[in-house]
């Protein structure tokens, strides 16, 4: 009797047919692959693979000075932004409509988040009392997380009037502003001036789409305008906060310091010109003759070593994103989504708009990381987030078949 002959059994490949219908499924009009904003997303996601190449010049010179490992920020900053994009993945999975019933908790939780900044937990950093250290070398804000709650609290409460009436009332609109004074006095009592002043214009971008009375948007403006006069000579900012517009307006004033900051960071993008030095080549990047270069001043590494070009490059892509935004809310299929993208769009314009002009001069030293480049967690989650709100709003709209 001959010995049994001992095979592999074979694994029957699956059916051309049912490949096939996958192929289809994914790719058919409905699919979330086929309906999501790829353009929107392949931005955000070029702008941190560029931000990662300007975190890690920024950072590896200074650390393999000391011994350290040179690729530390760098393996943090992709760390942070794979876990942005399963972030962001599942803000875009989750029917944006259903957000208004998690809205409040959204809120809550996001109040609750400042609050603790506030107790024993949380650490001071660059003058602003905003983190909360966790260990390893990462630290959550979650000033950065109020963005979106505000976000998607505005849009609840603006946009369930705006689809029974013809414009929100005067009551929503004072609802709205007790919405947002809560985390805006506790970002104060940090305090972190920046991100109030990009919660103050995310709500006037907000308010002005929703086609509230235009009263309360000129009044607004008015009131923080005198607001931030009062705040000024009444001396309630701290030591480094005053310096900081003092020097603005007159950079000889602090020379050795902020004043100082800014030339020098003026020095590094007009010494790039058209093409820069070349990564890793910066002078000043690598002389660390700019300070916080991964973060506030991320914008200087992009000008010195990638020129005009490059610098250019990020505000191309800066440009899609606001455009896309932009486009997901006009064709959102209601007001609520409308809102939602408006809000977005109106955050990462302002934010952008100060990070950038505050390397070239035109606006005071705030603080404020440039969006999707500058090195952090917190601000990289936070914004993903934001994307996939976007790309939400964009599947569910049928303005776009």
């Amino acid at each position: 009797m001959s010995a049994p002959e001992w095979t592999t059994p074979r694994v029957s490949p699956v059916p051309l047919s049912q490949r096939e219908s996958f192929r289809s499924r994914a790719f058919d009009r409905e699919s979330p692959l086929r309906r999501l904003d790829w353009v929107l997303v392949v931005c955000a996601v070029a702008l941190s693979s560029l931000g990662a190449l300007l975190v890690w010049s920024a950072t590896r010179a200074n650390l393999d000075a000391k011994g350290l490992d040179p690729n530390t920020f760098l393996k943090r900053h992709v760390l942070n932004v794979f876990i942005g994009l399963a972030l962001g993945a599942v803000a875009a999975l989750v029917d944006y409509r259903m957000l208004r019933a998690y809205a409040p908790i959204v809120y809550i939780a996001s109040c609750a988040g400042l609050i603790a900044v506030l107790s024993p937990l949380g650490s001071t950093i660059n003058g602003a009392h905003s983190w909360i250290v966790i260990g390893g070398g990462f630290q959550i804000q979650p000033s950065e997380f109020a963005k979106v709650a505000l976000v998607v609290g505005m849009a609840m409460i603006l946009g369930e009037k705006r689809d029974n009436e013809a414009d929100p009332r005067d009551g929503d609109v004072l609802l709205v502003l007790a919405l947002a004074a809560v985390p805006m006095a506790l970002i104060m009592l940090q305090p972190d001036f920046g991100t109030m002043m990009v919660f103050v214009f995310t709500i006037l971008g907000v308010l002005a789409v929703s086609g509230a009375p235009r009263r309360w948007v000129a009044g607004l403006v008015l009131l923080g305008i005198l607001g931030g006069f009062g705040i000024i000579h009444l001396h309630l900012l701290h030591d480094y906060q005053e310096k900081r517009l003092t020097a603005f307006a007159n950079p000889k004033a602090d020379p050795k310091r902020t004043g100082y900051n800014v030339k020098q960071a003026k020095i590094a993008i007009g010494s790039g010109r058209v093409t820069g030095k070349g990564l890793f080549k910066g002078t000043q990047t690598n002389g660390q003759f700019v300070p916080e270069q991964q973060t506030d001043f991320v914008f200087t590494v992009a000008g010195e070593e990638l020129g005009f070009v490059g610098a250019g490059a990020i505000l191309l892509l800066l440009g899609m994103i606001l455009w896309r935004g932009t486009r997901i809310a006009v064709n959102a299929g209601d007001m609520f989504g409308t809102l939602v993208a408006a809000g977005v769009v109106s955050w990462f314009a302002f934010q952008s708009f100060v990070n950038i002009g505050m390397t070239l001069g035109i606006m005071p030293v705030t603080g404020l990381p440039l969006p999707f480049v500058s090195y952090g967690g917190s601000s990289m989650f936070a914004n993903m987030i934001a994307i996939g709100l976007l790309c939400n709003v964009k599947m569910r709209s049928n303005a776009w078949d």
